[in-house]
């Protein structure tokens, strides 16, 4: 089936559910979820006109900074994703400056990735799912990458297929198999107003 929902209220509802759920959060203080790496724990901002996934998956989570504190994000898996138009921005907190990188700009040239893994924070667009599983046990997840899997007992969807159309995350970690960042671009950006994706 398939069918187009307010992703941002879907996706955090989605998350806030799967942490609340079964002790989510006792389980991850004691190791039931693994981070790959430290993050730094500064948000980031992702957009792009147009993502296209093959093969979704998601489900409430965390990921550890270098002091071992617990952020709570959605963590959202993509097997292979094509992002048109691509930026991503970051802020340094308490200064003047950003910085920006853009990708997948040209016409018929998308950014690509494969077995996309990011913690999300906030996440909107129109979104249309194919082949959707809301509700699945987020142990048995197999369609968003082989990382893109929670603890036994709690919430989980996946989708054969999920288009976003005005993409717009804000973020705090993103992992992929690869990454290709075609026509990519990266600014240093100063000023008294930091240059974001939106």
């Amino acid at each position: 089936m398939s069918g187009g929902t307010n992703w941002k209220r879907f996706g955090i509802a989605a998350g806030a559910s799967a942490l609340i759920a079964g002790g989510m959060l006792f389980a991850m203080a004691n190791g039931a979820i693994a981070a790959s790496f430290a993050v730094s724990g500064q948000d980031f901002k992702i957009s792009a006109d147009r993502l296209d996934g093959d093969g979704f998956a998601q489900y409430g989570g965390a990921v550890k900074d270098a002091k071992g504190n617990l952020i709570p994000v959605a963590l959202s898996g993509i097997e292979n994703a094509k992002l048109t138009n691509l930026c991503q921005s970051v802020h340094v907190d308490g200064s003047p400056v950003s910085l920006t990188i853009t990708a997948g700009t040209a016409e018929g040239k998308p950014a690509t990735a494969t077995n996309l893994l990011i913690g999300v924070k906030d996440l909107a667009g129109d979104a249309t799912f194919t082949n959707i599983n809301i509700g699945q046990d987020a142990s048995t997840l197999d369609k968003g990458g082989p990382e893109a899997r929670g603890q036994l007992g709690a919430f989980g969807q996946q989708a054969d297929k999920v288009v976003i159309n005005g993409l717009r995350q804000t973020a705090v970690s993103t992992t992929a198999g690869t990454f290709k960042l075609t026509g990519l671009n990266l600014k240093l950006n100063l000023g008294a107003k930091p240059k974001e994706c939106f």
